[in-house]
């Protein structure tokens, strides 16, 4: 089962459109390979580069993309749990200029990728459809659990298609 557009706010639409699986699992399982398959491939000395002054560091985007794993993967937990509450948003740019990478090599990205992602597999493995369906409400508008698990995979896939354009 896909997410429809009435599942999610309409920003969602442009990550999961790029999600071409037809239920959640296979698509978190999916993507959780290409990603780490990538970051393995990512040449070492690209890792710190950026495109172009105010741009993320190669290593600051995959970071980012874990930082929204979890975020994400949080907000599904509470909208599958049926938590009313609405979730805040979180500022990107701040989540970037606060993480200390200076010590984090590409393996330690893939590593943390791969136990946020592996997490996020086995949760989405229980989850019931009605669970799936189950809407929660953030900053940016209401949105349900299964539009939250696309959107983990298109937004990863996302940013690697940026770092394969802009990057590599």
């Amino acid at each position: 089962m896909r997410p429809q557009a009435k599942d999610h706010i309409p920003y969602f639409s442009k990550y999961i459109d790029l999600i071409p699986e037809e239920d959640v699992v296979s698509a978190l399982k999916a993507n959780h390979q290409t990603i780490l398959d990538f970051i393995e491939d990512i040449p070492r000395q690209k890792l710190n580069y950026f495109y172009d002054e105010g741009k993320w560091t190669v290593k600051q985007v995959i970071n980012h993309i874990i930082d929204t794993e979890r975020i994400l993967s949080y907000r599904a937990l509470r909208f599958a749990r049926g938590d009313s509450q609405q979730l805040l948003g979180f500022d990107e740019n701040l989540y970037a200029a606060n993480a200390n990478l200076t010590n984090t090599n590409a393996q330690m990205l893939a590593d943390e990728f791969d136990s946020v992602r592996l997490s996020n597999i086995l949760f989405y493995k229980q989850l019931s459809e009605k669970e799936l369906l189950r809407k929660g409400l953030m900053a940016s508008g209401e949105t349900n659990v299964l539009s939250l698990g696309y959107f983990l995979c298109g937004h990863a896939q996302h940013h690697i298609n940026v770092i394969k354009e802009r990057y590599l």
